[in-house]
């Protein structure tokens, strides 16, 4: 009998320390419910209350509904006034059920009718959600909370700011939301609370910032400042030199990303081209078009895989090395290998058949320029600070082309078609008479520089449109990086490509786009009057004679 009673106990105890969890959670849930149906009233006070009760519920529906409803999409169903989300329809609308978050397929216009809100109460819901993510679990969403107050700044978030701000443990955090404190600070009439929050920018890089403490050092027409403080002006002088230096120092970083993403499509564009010129010699003016079959490429598989666009680009890069590849095959086996020794009509038959591809992709797709959507994991930008952002789309370009050279690099080291390779390369009659196919070796090394100018067509389709044209706008300067680096070389093809981007990127500026091309063609042209073969000259018979 003690031995039941122990037990009926403990399980009693069990139930006692559950029940209020329990009891929370369905408080929590019924209480969002039922709040969450006034909102179905007429009466705006009571939407305020609603509101103000919603948004002390610790409940991961409550954003989602204040963000709707003060966007104006926020709906309920005339028939049981149930809450919905409305989106756009093809006739109607497309609702989704707040509780649940079901989507309930389309409805008429006339079915649902709108949450209506007024001016103050969108000022309460913008206060409500500011405050409902400065108070987020999340660091995150607290920073991104207050970027957004620094781009618009309100008295009527300096309560909940200071809040936050006698919360905040995260350093990083804290410094924005000082900064966003301080942004409307600088409309007070107290010397004191200005002269903080200039203290309080100081070293924050953000170009709002700057703008605001530019701004605040101005002078007028009439010869007066907008800072009527001389000790505020003096110390927001100050902070905006600190943060003109960092602006200037991010600037120069910015530039030297966009210039070896530029030089990162040089080099894709450029190591197929100096492969097959450093082996075979034949100067192939229609590379450009092996570029342009690798965009096109991608742009017939991203057709073909409409509903699986982030993936498409992963199936694209070895479908466009393949097209582009059998095609550059196709070209020597019946073009090429007739016109050894015979530069100049390698050049003009070559010349012709980039003619040919451009006008068949011209009869096959249309004249008209093609988008290639980009997926979602190379969408949008890295966001260093706010003086620095890099793009997602040229940053996987960078690291791509970088494993493609060393990809390559390994093939031509460790292979055994990159041993025929290089022998074929240094002594062509020498690797012919130890039993070399050198015809063999000539198509499979057109056919990998051409699958390599495919490859970079897939990465040119992340940057621009895909035209008829595209190929003919790196041709020139796949050329000038394969000359200036050393006819045959990787590595120097890998440095010329990468000098080449970074000089175009810090020249344009100055000189314009068509002055930039200028200069480094002729710094091009009086650097190989001193080094002929380039920046890395290959060794060998075949080379040197």
């Amino acid at each position: 009998m003690m031995k039941q009673y122990w037990g009926v106990l403990l399980v009693l105890l069990n139930i006692m320390c559950v029940a209020p969890v329990w009891a929370q959670n369905a408080d929590e849930s019924t209480g969002f419910e039922s709040l969450i149906g006034e909102l179905t009233t007429s009466s705006f006070k009571k939407k305020a209350k609603a509101v103000e009760a919603i948004a002390a519920l610790d409940d991961e529906r409550v954003l989602p509904v204040m963000e709707a409803m003060l966007a104006g999409d926020l709906y309920y169903q005339k028939s049981d006034e149930k809450i919905v989300f409305k989106a756009d329809g093809e006739s109607g609308y497309l609702i989704t059920d707040v509780l649940t978050g079901t989507e309930l397929g389309e409805v008429g216009k006339r079915e649902v009718k709108k949450i209506a809100t007024n001016n103050r109460l969108r000022k309460q819901l913008r206060t409500q959600i500011a405050g409902y993510k400065l108070l987020s679990k999340k660091p995150e969403i607290r920073l991104a909370a207050a970027d957004d107050l620094i781009k618009t700044p309100s008295p009527e978030f300096l309560q909940v700011l200071q809040t936050a701000i006698d919360r905040e443990k995260e350093p990083a955090v804290l410094k924005a939301l000082k900064v966003a404190r301080a942004v409307i600070l600088l409309d007070s009439d107290n010397e004191v609370d200005r002269l903080q929050a200039v203290k309080d920018m100081d070293g924050f890089a953000n170009k709002y910032t700057m703008a605001m403490l530019t701004q605040l050092v101005r002078q007028n027409e009439d010869g007066s400042y907008v800072e009527p403080s001389a000790l505020v002006r003096e110390e927001a002088n100050s902070v905006l030199n600190g943060l003109q230096a960092m602006a200037t120092w991010y600037k120069f970083v910015e530039d030297v990303f966009f210039g070896l993403s530029l030089g990162s499509v040089l080099l894709l564009a450029a190591v197929g081209l100096a492969i097959t010129f450093g082996v075979m010699g034949v100067i192939n003016m229609a590379h450009g078009e092996m570029i342009m079959l690798g965009a096109y490429t991608t742009y017939v598989i991203q057709l073909l895989m409409p509903n699986h666009i982030d993936a498409s680009l992963l199936v694209a890069v070895p479908a466009a090395f393949v097209v582009s590849g059998l095609m550059g095959i196709i070209i020597e086996r019946t073009v090429i290998r007739h016109l050894y020794g015979r530069p100049l009509e390698t050049l003009l038959a070559t010349f012709g058949i980039s003619l040919i591809l451009q006008q068949l992709v011209r009869s096959v797709f249309s004249p008209l320029n093609r988008s290639v959507i980009t997926p979602d994991w190379m969408s949008g930008s890295l966001e260093v600070n706010g003086f620095l952002s890099l793009t997602y789309n040229r940053l996987y370009i960078i690291v791509f082309a970088l494993m493609v050279l060393f990809g390559l690099m390994l093939l031509l080291k460790k292979s055994f078609f990159g041993l025929q390779m290089r022998a074929v390369t240094q002594n062509r009659t020498m690797a012919s008479s130890m039993g070399i196919r050198t015809g063999w070796v000539d198509a499979m090394t057109f056919g990998l520089g051409s699958g390599i100018a495919g490859i970079a067509g897939v990465a040119l389709s992340q940057l621009t449109n895909v035209g008829p044209n595209l190929g003919q706008s790196y041709i020139i300067d796949s050329f000038l990086v394969v000359v200036f680096g050393g006819v045959g070389n990787l590595w120097g093809t890998f440095v010329a490509a990468m000098s080449l981007g970074l000089a175009n990127k810090f020249v344009e500026p100055v000189a314009g786009a068509v002055l930039a091309k200028i200069l480094i063609l002729v710094f091009i042209i009086l650097f190989i009057q001193r080094r002929p073969r380039g920046l890395f000259a290959l060794k060998g018979r075949f080379v040197e004679g």
